[in-house]
């Protein structure tokens, strides 16, 4: 049986792509170079922000394509594809929230800003400001995040008991009218309505000429679901949250045994 003619392969990170310990799996970097070879295009789908996705990738030769900030920016190389920015009256209702819910004690959890130029963060505690530099290259720190002056493309919310069970529901009434989404174990984006990284993808379709039945996708979270259905050739990870695995048409080997390269290697007939 010949191999599918995809053009477009896009993973999740934390979870999916990544070891366990945070890492690219050494054997990615020659895949990458293969599938370039192929012509097929490969596009790191992450909550994480542009720039911390090209210093992952900064040593990859070739071209890649980003979908950041869990799909509110996207870009081929140094191209923008497309993104949603937020309006500042929403900004300004959330930061007001979290600074009310902290205070009071009903909350455990730091807030930040996610924009173009840079994150951005007013809480100065050593354990949110450490989990915070593991995912934000460009990070600044200020006194007022009113006053920050920059194109806000996601709402990121650290919540140090488990987003799942404390910040979604203390943001719920926000999904009226703004997506609210679990993408980590203690992770909780706020962003737009019309973002998601299905939208992302999509919009990368578009921009490359190709259709869901050429593209693959691999996720393992919550907000990996619209990812998901936007590929025919959708994967979830053997250690997946049960309500990915089932979105998923196929699965893949876990983060820990390397799934998204097996995969990728097997389908594509793509071994070294």
């Amino acid at each position: 049986m010949s191999a599918p003619d995809i053009r477009l392969i896009a993973a999740d990170m934390d979870g999916t792509l990544l070891l366990p310990g945070g890492r690219i799996p050494d054997r990615l970097w020659a895949l990458l170079r293969r599938l370039d070879e192929r012509g097929i295009a490969f596009a790191p789908a992450s909550g994480r922000q542009l720039a911390t996705l090209q210093s992952m990738f900064a040593g990859v030769d070739g071209e890649l394509d980003y979908i950041a900030e869990n799909g509110a920016y996207v870009v081929r190389g140094d191209e923008e594809v497309s993104s949603d920015a937020m309006d500042q009256s929403v900004v300004a209702a959330v930061v007001g929230r979290i600074r009310s819910l902290v205070q009071d004690g009903e909350l455990r959890a730091g807030l930040v800003i996610c924009g173009k130029r840079s994150a951005h963060i007013e809480s100065t505690e050593p354990d949110f400001v450490a989990e915070v530099e593991r995912y934000y290259a460009k990070l600044s720190t200020t006194d007022d995040l009113l006053a920050v002056d920059d194109q806000v493309l996601k709402l990121a919310v650290y919540d140090f008991d488990g987003g799942e069970a404390h910040t979604a529901p203390a943001f719920a009434d926000f999904e009226k009218t703004h997506q609210v989404v679990v993408s980590g174990a203690h992770w909780v984006d706020i962003m737009n309505a019309t973002v998601n990284k299905g939208v992302a993808l999509q919009n990368l379709q578009r921009a490359l000429g190709i259709t869901p039945a050429q593209t693959m996708a691999f996720g393992d979270y919550l907000n990996d679901v619209e990812l998901l259905k936007s590929a025919d050739w959708s994967y979830a990870m053997d250690n997946a949250h049960p309500d990915v695995q089932a979105v998923a048409r196929h699965r893949a080997p876990s983060n820990a045994d390397e799934g998204v390269i097996e995969v990728i290697e097997q389908l594509l007939d793509l071994r070294p």
